[in-house]
This record gives C-alpha cells, sequence and structure tokens, in this order.
C-alpha cells in the first residue's frame, strides 16, 4: 500500500523553502553538498578569483535546490498548522 511519494526534505512551517531534511537520502544530500561547498570554497580563496567563487556559489546552491524541488515536499507559502 503506497501513501504517495515519499520525500526527501520537508517544506518549512511558514514561509517558503524547505527545512531540515526527512530522509537518510536527504541527509546525504546535504552533507556531501556541505562537504563539497566547503572543500572547494577553501580550494578557490587560495587562487583569490572572484568570479570563480560566484559561479561556484550560484551553482552549488542551484544544485541544492534543483534536488530539493524534485525530492522536497511541493512550494508553497505556508502560514503554519
Amino acid at each position: 500500500m503506497d501513501s504517495g511519494p515519499r520525500y526527501w526534505f520537508r517544506a518549512k512551517r511558514y514561509g517558503w523553502g524547505w527545512g531540515l531534511p526527512l530522509t537518510w537520502e536527504g541527509w546525504v544530500v546535504t552533507a556531501v553538498w556541505l562537504g563539497v561547498f566547503f572543500a572547494v570554497n577553501s580550494s578557490l580563496r587560495a587562487h583569490r578569483h572572484v568570479l570563480d567563487h560566484v559561479v561556484f556559489v550560484v551553482g552549488m546552491v542551484a544544485a541544492l535546490f534543483g534536488v530539493c524541488y524534485w525530492k522536497g515536499e511541493p512550494l508553497r507559502w505556508r502560514w503554519g498548522d
């Protein structure tokens, strides 16, 4: 018996967006994202190219947003329970 889609990220209670992960897959995505973000960011910091930083951060945020949009609860403005 299927109770509907299995979301990796819960929607925030107030506002728009996602909160903490619901499943182990969501936690793995979050941990890998943070690991890659900080590892590459520290490497880019040594090169001191601002444009590289901007492109990297925008790309990483877009990737995380894409995963949350794909595997998270549907987006809408929420006013609480």
